[in-house]
């Protein structure tokens, strides 16, 4: 094994993602070490990216400098104490939600963690991590994180790890609700006549223009929606339904829940 390596505990979606955007980057497999206790994902591990994959912690996980926790935030007080004894010296990367830094330090032995709030489209490049370092980790490790999901997207460091709670909400649970809306732009467009495949593609076409059209331009939203509603025409016909329906109270109220929802889970997997 090349020094230093990359060990990840746990081999699922967001591990093989970011493990693929390694790979991608020019690491090689033999730097990347996984601890999947799952026989078929190992195998995919080892065919996708030719990377070591075994199915419990042992002494090779002391040659890694960065440990990036994967697994699921319920199964974090089991798989950390047989990786305890060999990761004490290594930077702590965790992807799991929920779980606090200072948990994360005392069940590995290291201060020096970063959590991190990535979401799906880091499956394809497109995702953004909002990351959270505590006070032991150095200038140089945050450069080595923001390297570690350059490839799965953007990055976005916050000051307070109570903030990851809000990032939680908007970005990391936020792909679903632009499904959300894409199912129901998809059900209008049927409702109304269109062939399915037909209102799939004008639905996409539409929200990924309008995203691109909002980040190129410095106008607010308000002003581009403005500029698209004239009043008595059809734009105006359908934000007025939405509006009657208070659409726009029920997102920020939406995110809201899944704030104090991500700080209850926090609560339940110990501080």
């Amino acid at each position: 094994m090349t020094d230093p390596c990359i060990a990840f505990i746990g081999g699922g979606n967001m591990a093989s993602a970011l493990i693929g955007g390694l790979r991608r980057a020019g690491r090689p497999a033999a730097s990347i070490l996984v601890v999947e206790p799952v026989e078929a994902q190992r195998e995919r591990l080892r065919e996708g990216f030719g990377v070591q994959a075994q199915p419990a912690a042992d002494e090779r996980l002391a040659a890694a400098a960065t440990v990036v926790w994967a697994v699921k935030p319920q199964l974090f007080a089991d798989a950390a104490p047989p990786c305890a004894p060999h990761v004490g010296r290594a930077l702590q990367v965790s992807v799991m939600a929920g779980v606090h830094s200072a948990a994360i330090a005392r069940a590995s032995g290291s201060a020096q963690v970063v959590r991190s709030m990535p979401n799906t489209p880091a499956l394809i490049g497109r995702g953004i991590a909002g990351l959270f370092a505590r006070a032991e980790v150095s200038a140089a490790q945050r450069t080595e994180v923001e390297a570690l999901f350059a490839p799965t997207g953007a990055t976005l460091w916050v000051a307070r790890e109570g903030d990851l709670d809000a990032v939680t909400a908007l970005s990391g649970s936020g792909p679903a609700y632009v499904f959300y809306l894409l199912e129901a732009l998809m059900q209008a467009a049927a409702e109304m006549g269109l062939p399915p495949e037909q209102g799939k593609r004008l639905a996409l076409a539409t929200l990924e223009g309008a995203t691109a059209l909002a980040a190129a331009s410095p106008e607010t939203p308000a002003t581009l929606r403005g500029q698209v509603t004239s009043k008595g025409g059809t734009t105006h016909a359908a934000l007025s339904v939405l509006d009657a329906a208070g659409v726009k109270a029920s997102f920020v109220r939406a995110l809201k829940a899944a704030q104090a929802r991500s700080r209850e889970l926090g609560a339940q997997f110990g501080t």
